[in-house]
């Protein structure tokens, strides 16, 4: 099975562009809100998804989706230009964010078993290589659901409730920025071989956007308040979808896209009803599609 693990470089100027785009739209999301006091930090950074932003939860988990091998980490320094679990040869997005916030250089994966009570105070990445917004894609590859990784923030909250108290925990959970980044597995890898039969792209999309849904409403019910969701990116341009669908001169793969803009749309309109039914939440719609777009488009305009 084919998965989307591209390789980041520790310090590309378009990835850390597309990073403060994303974090600046967070900011905006705190800001806004202003419920913190002005010389008090975000408390943590906790982030849910897929390999994009997995920092090493596979490693821990019986599943084909692994990047415990070199020439992943080669140029990781935190951990010893080593393989650490992330699909990168240095970091990956979460790392990126929690930094941009002040919170620390780096997101543990919560399955590491030697994470001490300090670094789960400060945030966690849920997430697992492999995972989508449908259920089989994550079954498929042996990654943690969405479900599992909502599993592990309960069993995180249950955690810190009994080493710092109810009113920290509480502080803890609601003030922190949760990112939500997933859905190019289920376009890429399970949609052609395992769902076409049954689903056409609209109603795929459906199921996925259904799922997202249900996924943000239950984590608005764990506590969750400020939440930056990462619509899907321009998946039919990454190389193996250009390989795979992309003709001889492995063009863009257009329906990808067009699914990929499909889901988009549906994603923001669920995020707008969310926003009205929970009126003390801000849930915030991410766009990396156009972003991304805009550098395939013009890449001289975002460096060498």
């Amino acid at each position: 099975m084919r998965f989307i693990f591209q390789a980041i470089p520790s310090h590309p100027p378009q990835l850390a562009l597309v990073i403060l785009l994303i974090s600046c739209s967070v900011t905006a999301m705190t800001c806004q809100k202003q419920n913190l006091p002005n010389n008090e930090k975000v408390p943590a950074i906790f982030v849910f998804g897929d390999s994009i932003v997995d920092t090493g939860n596979n490693n821990y988990i019986t599943t084909i989706a692994k990047c415990n091998f070199p020439p992943y980490g080669r140029d990781f320094a935190a951990g010893g230009y080593q393989p650490s679990g992330r699909f990168s040869n240095g970091l990956v997005p979460s790392d990126f964010i929690a930094e941009i916030f002040g919170v620390k250089n780096i997101l543990p994966p919560y399955l590491d078993p030697n994470l001490q009570l300090q670094e789960l105070l400060t945030g966690v990445s849920f997430a697992s290589g492999g995972a989508g917004y449908d259920p089989l894609t994550s079954k498929i590859a042996g990654a943690l659901s969405l479900s599992d990784q909502l599993g592990k923030l309960r069993e995180y909250k249950k955690k810190i409730r009994e080493a710092v108290g109810e009113n920290r925990t509480e502080r803890i959970i609601s003030k922190s920025i949760y990112i939500v980044c997933l859905g190019s597995d289920d376009i890429a890898n399970t949609y052609t071989p395992f769902r076409r039969s049954e689903y056409d792209i609209p109603s795929y999309t459906d199921l996925m956007a259904s799922q997202a849904f249900n996924f943000l409403k239950e984590l608005y019910g764990v506590g969750g308040r400020r939440i930056g969701v990462v619509s899907m990116p321009i998946i039919g341009c990454v190389p193996s979808q250009r390989t795979t669908g992309g003709g001889i001169e492995r063009a863009c793969s257009d329906s990808e896209n067009e699914a990929a803009i499909l889901f988009n749309m549906k994603l923001l309109s669920q995020i707008k009803i969310l926003n009205k039914q929970f009126p003390d939440a801000r849930i915030v719609y991410l766009d990396i599609y156009n972003i991304l777009d805009q550098m395939i488009q013009n890449p001289a305009k975002y460096g060498n």
